[in-house]
């Protein structure tokens, strides 16, 4: 398994174990799903630029993501919902995302590498790996797969919801963001379980 970054771990499992990196997009938006993916690497066909995805440039996410899905050997991308994200909280829901991502996988991986510092529980062993995004290729690959899904679904939701900006800022809680909650409250598409949102929702009512 391809490794890079300061202090690259020694992971086991190189003589055909198929390993998949795992990781997440969206965490901290206070909009939208958080998304998940999965990517089982093909020594064979390496990806040069991998990196943590909040590393590199759009262009250069765009430009990579189509790479990764062409060239790995398995890869898959899943959601949990906003609705998913009140009922559970923002962690359990993107636990879930990712074993959604992993058994979605076409091929079964026999390790699953995780980024942060909590593993699904997908029945396969697995091992979280903090800042793995920027150790571990195949973690990057799935950063890279998680950050564009999501972002390509936040442009669709611009155009349900454009007052909000989703475009520019991808629902995180930017100056601009809560100030167009504050002016037209919150959409479907909200986080009401985030304190912004949820206070909003206190002072003003449902929407």
């Amino acid at each position: 398994m391809p490794l890079f970054g300061d202090g690259a771990l020694a992971v086991s499992g190189q003589g055909g174990i198929l390993i998949c990196g795992v990781d997440e997009a969206g965490r901290g938006p206070l909009a939208g799903p958080v998304s998940a993916a999965a990517v089982i690497l093909d020594e064979a066909h390496p990806i040069p630029g991998l990196n943590d995805s909040k590393k590199l440039s759009e262009r250069q996410r765009e430009l990579l993501a189509p790479l990764i899905r062409e060239r790995a050997l398995a890869w898959a991308v899943a959601w949990a919902s906003v609705e998913e994200i009140d009922a559970l909280n923002i962690l359990q829901a993107t636990l879930l995302a990712m074993r959604r991502a992993v058994q979605a996988l076409p091929v079964s991986p026999q390790q699953v590498l995780v980024d942060g510092l909590y593993c699904p529980q997908t029945g396969i062993p697995s091992q979280a790996i903090v800042k793995g995004d920027s150790k571990v290729a195949a973690i990057s690959a799935a950063s890279i797969l998680a950050k564009t899904a999501r972002d390509e679904l936040m442009l669709q939701l611009h155009q349900q919801y454009p007052v909000y900006a989703f475009d520019v800022h991808k629902g995180y809680p930017t100056a601009a963001h809560l100030a167009a909650l504050r002016a037209h409250g919150a959409s479907p598409v909200h986080r009401r379980s985030f304190r912004p949102v949820r206070e909003l929702l206190t002072r003003t009512g449902p929407a």
